[in-house]
């Protein structure tokens, strides 16, 4: 890469702020809501992105559509979008969503949700941080090179993908399983959706996701006669101190992740009896477990049968185990990988920071890449506001974040 080049190309970028702010807003009025969430899906806001990449002369845009009828056009739209570089020996993708979730309770907010207001350096509205500041950041540092008239060392490619927030399957999910085709393995994957406000955390790894479901079943009586019943919420509390075990039984240590060990927590507690005075024959509480990559998903849950086995033997109950998400972690992208490399050293040239390789215990979609073959990197400068109300995005985070991505375009 050549430092003049990026240069040029930084301070362009510099030039961009207001019209990086009109996009923020013109995409928060177009909510891309799922049906799940009441919503028609992406199709509006696809189309109007179309219309940028016809601007920024795009050299290919693959349509990749996922039937859907439960949104009025029938599909959920996915682009693939290519700009020709100087190689093609591989392509550097920024994978970004253009779905959002609904602003939750109104009231809350200090403004409308779909109207952007903007105050000092921030950008307020549904959507800005989660995920368009991605979105935005790379359609501009295409952008400036094309008003720079510099091509890209190598191919650029922007995966804009529909239903992130509400699983995938008609997102890249769909797009890997049926257009894997147009990513390659020496292909270099950002996905900006994740971060921390510093733009210093790369991540590269994630944990196993373990829900689970303990419905625990004994014998209604009344309060006075305890000897009439089986107290099923007395099975299931003493079940929910035996799991804490499992803190002891998987307790590796991985500095990689923060935190650095697995995590096994009960969360969801649902009503049993409406009254004092009644003993309850029916339970339910859920559990949720984040779990270093070391272990095996199914190790962690024959340990729990086998607590779960002492629990009924113990109380004459019976205990019905259901997962609401299991998804076992995916291989890793190597903290030496060049999509992290090359991450690294924009960062440094443009926020002047050394970032890190890290893991999470939280899921994105980079692990449909890993899980796919793909090394992918998750990163970008976010004070983290998504899915809360007044959800913004930092002016200059976009603005570096976008710098970001246009010093990758230009590394050899």
């Amino acid at each position: 890469m050549e430092g003049m080049s990026f240069q040029r190309v930084a301070t362009r970028i510099d030039g961009y702020r207001d019209a990086m702010i009109r996009m923020q807003t013109e995409l928060t009025a177009i909510p891309a809501l799922s049906p799940e969430n009441e919503g028609e899906g992406e199709l509006a806001k696809s189309e109007h992105i179309r219309k940028v990449l016809n601007e920024l002369n795009a050299d290919e845009i693959h349509e990749m559509n996922a039937p859907d009828d439960r949104v009025p056009c029938g599909y959920r739209p996915n682009l693939g979008v290519r700009f020709k570089g100087k190689r093609s020996e591989k392509t550097v993708w920024v994978m970004s969503h253009m779905d959002i979730v609904p602003p939750g309770e109104l009231t809350l907010w200090d403004s409308d949700p779909y109207t952007v207001k903007v105050d000092g350096n921030r950008i307020y509205g549904r959507g800005v941080e989660d995920n368009q500041q991605g979105l935005v950041a790379s359609l501009f540092a295409v952008k400036a090179l094309k008003d720079e008239g510099i091509l890209p060392e190598y191919d650029v490619g922007l995966a804009i993908v529909a239903d992130e927030e509400t699983g995938s399957k008609y997102g890249i999910q769909y797009v890997l399983q049926n257009h894997r085709e147009i990513f390659h393995p020496q292909d270099l994957i950002v996905v900006p959706d994740a971060g921390n406000s510093e733009g210093t955390m790369i991540e590269v790894a994630e944990k196993s996701i373990l829900w689970l479901r303990f419905e625990t079943k004994g014998r209604q009586c009344h309060g006075s006669t305890p000897e009439k019943g089986i107290n099923a919420f007395r099975a299931a509390s003493n079940l929910v101190v035996k799991l804490n075990g499992l803190y002891r039984i998987f307790d590796a240590n991985d500095p990689l992740f923060d935190p650095p060990i697995s995590t096994f927590e009960p969360t969801k507690k649902e009503a049993n009896v409406p009254n004092v005075n009644t003993i309850p024959g029916d339970d339910v509480f859920y559990f949720d477990s984040r779990i270093l990559p070391q272990y095996a998903v199914q190790d962690v849950e024959a340990k729990v049968q086998e607590m779960v086995d002492e629990v009924q033997k113990e109380f004459g109950v019976t205990i019905a185990i259901s997962s609401p998400q299991r998804e076992p972690a995916a291989p890793p992208t190597p903290a030496d990988a060049p999509v992290v490399k090359a991450l690294s050293a924009a960062i440094k040239d443009v926020y002047g920071r050394e970032a890190k390789a890290m893991g999470i215990g939280g899921g994105t979609v980079a692990a449909y890449f890993r899980h796919a073959g793909f090394d992918a990197a998750v990163w970008s400068t976010l004070d983290e506001l998504a899915h809360q109300p007044n959800e913004y995005c930092v002016i200059d985070n976009l603005i570096g974040d976008t710098k970001v991505f246009g010093h990758m375009f230009l590394q050899e």
